[in-house]
């Protein structure tokens, strides 16, 4: 086997477990569905990123994107989700489900719920980002837009 397809493996591993973890910071406790639907946002700004002039800004590639500042709270060094994704054991149930649907997304085989979301928030708060913006989704506890770089 030569050195290429050994760094590809090792990369969408380290893809996929990065997307898992940030899926179990984001979604840990929600329905699959809804960690489904997260991990169709995060694939959904992979794409719009690799796109010709896609906004650099939300990071490249899974690992870019899931730690973009400021886009996920749980990679927001002040959100109290914070905590959940370095500190899940190994065996956890929550991070097992992560990784699970987390390979799905990576390997493509993952239908979007979101009908091309590339927002999110919970149900219960109202972001100043989402006033005003038509949800396309309601899924598992959290709303999901479908908006463009400039949040339109």
């Amino acid at each position: 086997m030569s050195a290429a397809p050994r760094r590809e493996g090792r990369d969408r591993a380290a893809a996929t477990e990065i997307l898992a973890r940030t899926l179990l910071g984001e979604a840990a406790g929600r329905p699959v569905r809804a960690v489904e639907a997260v991990a169709a946002v995060v694939m959904n700004r992979v794409r719009l990123a690799a796109a010709p002039g896609g906004p650099s800004h939300r990071g490249r590639g899974i690992a870019g994107v899931c730690r973009a500042p400021l886009r996920f709270p749980c990679g927001t060094s002040r959100h109290r989700r914070r905590t959940a994704m370095p500190d899940a054991p190994e065996g956890d149930a929550a991070l097992a489900l992560c990784r699970r649907v987390a390979a799905r997304a990576v390997a493509g085989a993952l239908p979007d719920p979101t009908g091309g979301a590339t927002r999110y928030h919970d149900a219960a708060t109202l972001p100043r980002w989402a006033i005003g913006a038509v949800p396309v989704a309601e899924i598992g506890g959290l709303v999901f837009y479908r908006l463009d770089d400039a949040g339109r």
